[in-house]
């Protein structure tokens, strides 16, 4: 039981850094340098690394709850 809940915040851990690494990735396609204002490089790096963050974080929930409703699944038909 009890190595069940460290089991599943060792995978909610790992797929939210592979998430947040991912859509950290996936954003550097994204031209911003036409958005933020000139001379304010580090704000636009904290808000590209927190983006990363808010989205990585989402997908990473979203593939959890799927994880574990597929588990949940069979005890529907016990």
């Amino acid at each position: 039981m009890i190595s069940d809940f460290g089991q599943e915040a060792l995978i909610s851990i790992l797929s939210h850094i592979v998430f947040i690494g991912l859509s950290f990735w996936a954003l550097q396609a994204v031209r911003y340098e036409q958005i933020i204002k000139a001379n304010h490089v580090f704000q636009a790096r904290l808000l590209f690394i927190l983006l990363s963050i808010a989205i990585g974080s989402a997908v990473s929930n979203f593939f959890l709850d799927y994880f574990l409703w597929s588990r949940q699944l069979p005890l529907l038909f016990q």
